[in-house]
């Protein structure tokens, strides 16, 4: 599947990148470095790889603010002062975890736990997009030095 999004040049990155940062489990950096390796400008494969791995994890953030603080308190018995209270630190502090949002596996659940807590949304949705810039800026560059070997 993936070597068919590669096909479809940067708007098949964009997809890939989309999509891998849903619950789904793909890799967006086989296509990223597909595109490098056959000659596409790092920089516009760095921007649409950043974009459409911000929007599939501000999908995530979102899909976690559709849950009720209430399924805390009623599942798993924790009272409501100390749910207000971890809502009062991820406000402020906590929001810029979503930096590590780029993290394989626990990127998307720590998005996922961060709209359910209510985080800052644009401290989230900022951070993130900053930590997946600077994951895809290290691999196109990584990516090209391996290419400049061969």
């Amino acid at each position: 599947m993936l070597d068919g999004l590669a096909e479809f040049g940067y708007w098949g990155l964009l997809l890939a990148s989309f999509l891998a940062a849903t619950i789904l489990p793909l890799s967006s950096e086989v296509v990223f470095a597909a595109l490098i390796a056959a000659g596409y400008d790092i920089w516009s494969c760095i921007t649409y790889a950043t974009v459409g791995n911000s929007i599939g994890g501000a999908t995530c953030y979102y899909l976690g603010r559709l849950g009720k603080i209430e399924w805390l308190e009623k599942w798993f018995n924790i009272k409501r002062e100390k749910i207000d209270g971890m809502i009062s630190r991820l406000q402020t502090k906590g929001a810029i975890m979503g930096f590590f949002g780029f993290l394989p596996g626990v990127g998307d659940l720590m998005l996922v736990a961060l709209g359910f807590m209510r985080a800052n949304t644009s401290i989230v949705m900022i951070s993130m997009t900053a930590g997946k810039f600077l994951r895809y800026l290290m691999i196109a560059f990584g990516t090209d030095r391996i290419l400049s070997w061969f």
